[in-house]
């Protein structure tokens, strides 16, 4: 029988597609999320409405760091299986608004692990970041580097998760896994992440803010490879081992690092618009390069990310205009 699923941030970019893809393979899944401003809401209630709704899926507007909202949750539901996918995102508005973080990150995700400790929990995936490698200089980055220097408040949250997580899962025997996700990207995306302010600024004929010269590099993945990654891994804990708990920390990533120019580029073909450059420095909490080693994810479950760019981008460029008739996302 298939098990009940929660799915906590449901209304979110990767939270909806993930929810959406179990209850297409037919399992009772129930969300939610607090429904925040950090982004425009209105686009978390167009996600609810064009890919919950019609498949059932209830999304519960809930605060993760209210424990007492958590633990109603689970007792309501009774979730076998947990993917938790609610944060506080975004490296940079970690800077400007660092408590925020410590809510939702820190204090919301001791919510999460101590209600699965209570309900014995089956599995809990949960999301960690690629920021946790911080600047680090070994490519492509490797589960096992060492991730203890992060250089923004987000990519510390994001490790303390890591941490958190092991430890519940040597005291408690509880299955856990952390997804290490590599800047996600497609449509119904984040209106803060770099492809999607850049098309809007590139259409409207605005310049876009490049950093560090269009060098940094990043691993683009599609958003599809990562609801595939994310599902495989959800039905395939870590066994505990003689000495180790239960918990796994993989890599979701495109492993094919590009240049910020060259991306810019990519985007450039997509739209056949030329964009205009507003240089500026590097970025404090900025990372030279991420670059995903996936072995380890291959070998667990036989699949690695490899959409291409360009096809990701034109499928979000597709969805961007057909959203062309809403008001604009400020």
């Amino acid at each position: 029988m298939n098990k009940p699923i929660l799915v906590t941030g449901a209304a979110g970019f990767v939270g909806s597609f993930v929810a959406a893809r179990l209850a297409d393979m037919g399992h009772a899944v129930i969300g939610c999320d607090n429904f925040n401003d950090y982004y425009p809401v209105q686009l978390k209630h167009d996600r609810v409405a064009a890919l919950l709704e019609p498949r059932g899926i209830r999304c519960v507007t809930m605060d993760i760091a209210d424990a007492g909202q958590v633990a109603a949750l689970f007792e309501e539901f009774q979730p076998k299986l947990v993917v938790h996918l609610a944060a506080q995102a975004g490296v940079r508005y970690s800077l400007q608004n660092p408590a925020a973080y410590i809510q939702s990150n820190l204090v919301g995700f001791g919510n999460i692990l101590e209600a699965c400790r209570r309900h014995r929990t089956e599995h809990l995936l949960y999301a960690s970041s690629s920021s946790v490698y911080g600047a680090n200089v070994k490519v492509p980055f490797a589960e096992s580097d060492r991730t203890d220097e992060p250089v923004s408040l987000y990519a510390a949250t994001k490790k303390s998760n890591e941490l958190m997580a092991y430890s519940y899962s040597h005291l408690y025997g509880l299955p856990m896994t952390g997804l290490r996700f590599f800047t996600v990207y497609g449509p119904w995306g984040r209106p803060d992440m770099a492809y999607f302010s850049f098309t809007k600024k590139i259409l409207a004929g605005e310049a876009i803010p490049v950093f560090a010269g269009g060098e940094l590099e990043r691993d683009f993945t599609y958003i599809d490879d990562i609801v595939e990654g994310v599902v495989r891994l959800l039905f395939k804990p870590q066994a505990a081992q003689e000495g180790k708990p239960p918990h796994a920390v993989f890599n979701i990533g495109n492993h094919q690092p590009i240049k910020v120019k060259d991306f810019i580029a990519t985007l450039e073909d997509v739209l056949d618009r030329k964009a205009s450059i507003d240089w500026q420095p590097m970025q404090p909490g900025d990372v030279p390069a991420t670059y995903a080693d996936t072995d380890r994810l291959r070998d667990w479950v036989g699949f690695a990310p490899s959409t291409p760019l360009a096809k990701g981008l034109a499928a979000f460029r597709d969805w961007y205009n057909s959203r062309s008739h809403n008001p604009p996302l400020r």
